[in-house]
């Protein structure tokens, strides 16, 4: 996380915004958040077959992996993450392995009055889009032939 953020931030938790849960819940119908607010454990258990996850923004990578290797057991995981597409865990377990939701503007959290100094985006692991995407690699490799 940038000096910059962690300048702003003075915690780690941050409850997600309810309209924001709400709109994908309706879609995703989660049964599962692993991460709740003050919450401990959720890396070392199983999760759920449809998880919505809202990470200590300091320390996104072993989440964002975790949500990755669910969704090769077939489960579904929702994201709202950090939009911060320059960093290492991003690239190594989000882009190119879950669909990505850019949100316009910037959140409020909580009860928080100011929005967030950062981007937030919507991450979606899903067991199927895994196999697209080999798909899309065997074809690419085909079509150079």
């Amino acid at each position: 996380m940038s000096d910059f953020t962690l300048s702003r931030m003075s915690n780690d938790n941050w409850s997600t915004p309810k309209q924001v849960y709400d709109v994908l819940d309706k879609e995703f119908h989660f049964n599962d958040d692993p991460c709740p607010l003050n919450g401990t454990g959720g890396l070392e258990r199983e999760w759920g077959t449809s998880t919505f996850f809202n990470p200590p923004y300091s320390k996104p990578s072993p989440w964002c992996k975790k949500a990755y290797e669910e969704s090769l057991k077939g489960k579904v995981v929702v994201g709202l993450l950090r939009g911060d597409t320059s960093t290492k865990w991003f690239h190594d377990w989000v882009y190119g392995k879950a669909e990505l939701r850019f949100i316009r503007g910037r959140l409020k959290f909580g009860d928080r009055g100011k929005p967030t100094p950062f981007a937030s985006i919507i991450a979606i692991w899903e067991p199927w889009k895994h196999y697209l995407t080999i798909i899309r690699q065997n074809t690419n490799m085909n079509t150079n032939q």
